[in-house]
């Protein structure tokens, strides 16, 4: 008996070579023979590994209890603070560096403040930290507040019903059984602050991460030197939301077996 194609795998096809081509095409316009590192290229990728791990910490423990909150509340305060996350999801990453710059310049009331105790959060590390910090959070909270949202209520009344305080419900119950779903929202926060280029470009041009030196290298040496600080890009950025999907799919897997 021959077995069909599944329908489902024939109709992504289309989404699958849009996302597909440009990668292949960039195997060979790439000129191998002559792979070279342009001037500040080691010290992007640096940067951005640095810098983006810290931001990536500082999403998740920002982040966590947000997305918790948003999952249970009801009611308008929900609705102000659903507004608060998708509006920077909806403005312009070029927009939004405007923005930061705007609030956390050094002619801001906090740029100000700052400046007092001989401080700046522009153009240095916490800036670019910051730029990152902002730019994947939105990101991160909406993927983390749909796993949450799939945690069954049953098992937190009961929880309730024993009376497992609220923090104790959260950590025991909510975050181990979510736990597939916040390394995927990880994930995608990580790929965010990694690829941020707007908001790093007004807020934050130094320290240069990898983004704005791939715009660097276009400008000063050509497309070539892009496609090798594009290949860097991903051979370094990849690991960290493999490992997050692999670690999702191995506690799904556990979730099966215990049901």
């Amino acid at each position: 008996m021959r077995k069909r194609q599944p329908t489902a795998l024939w109709l992504s096809l289309p989404a699958l070579l849009l996302l597909a081509v440009p990668f292949v095409t960039l195997i060979g316009v790439t000129h191998w023979q002559h792979l070279r590192l342009a001037w500040g290229d080691s010290h992007a990728i640096a940067t951005s590994l640095s810098l983006g791990a810290v931001a990536l910490l500082l999403i998740f423990i920002s982040g966590l209890p947000v997305a918790w909150w948003l999952s249970q509340a009801r009611g308008k305060a929900r609705l102000v603070v659903e507004l608060v996350v998708l509006i920077p999801l909806l403005t312009p990453p070029l927009a939004m560096g405007i923005l930061l710059v705007s609030a956390y310049g050094p002619y801001s009331l906090a740029g100000e403040l700052l400046g007092r105790f001989g401080m700046t959060l522009v153009n240095n590390p916490a800036a670019f930290v910051l730029a990152q910090w902002y730019g994947a959070l939105p990101y991160f909270v909406t993927a983390a507040r749909s796993a949450f949202a799939g945690v069954p209520k049953e098992i937190l009344e009961a929880g309730r019903t024993l009376g497992a305080p609220p923090w104790q419900r959260f950590w025991r119950l909510s975050v181990p059984i979510a736990a597939p779903g916040l390394a995927s929202a990880t994930a995608l926060a990580w790929v965010r602050a990694m690829g941020e280029f707007g908001i790093v470009m007004i807020f934050a041009y130094f320290p240069q991460g990898m983004p704005v030196q791939l715009y660097n290298n276009l400008q000063n040496d050509g497309v070539d030197a892009v496609y090798v600080l594009l290949w860097l890009l991903l051979f370094f950025t990849l690991p960290v939301p493999l490992l997050c999907f692999v670690t999702s799919r191995r506690l799904q897997q556990g979730k099966n077996v215990l049901v």
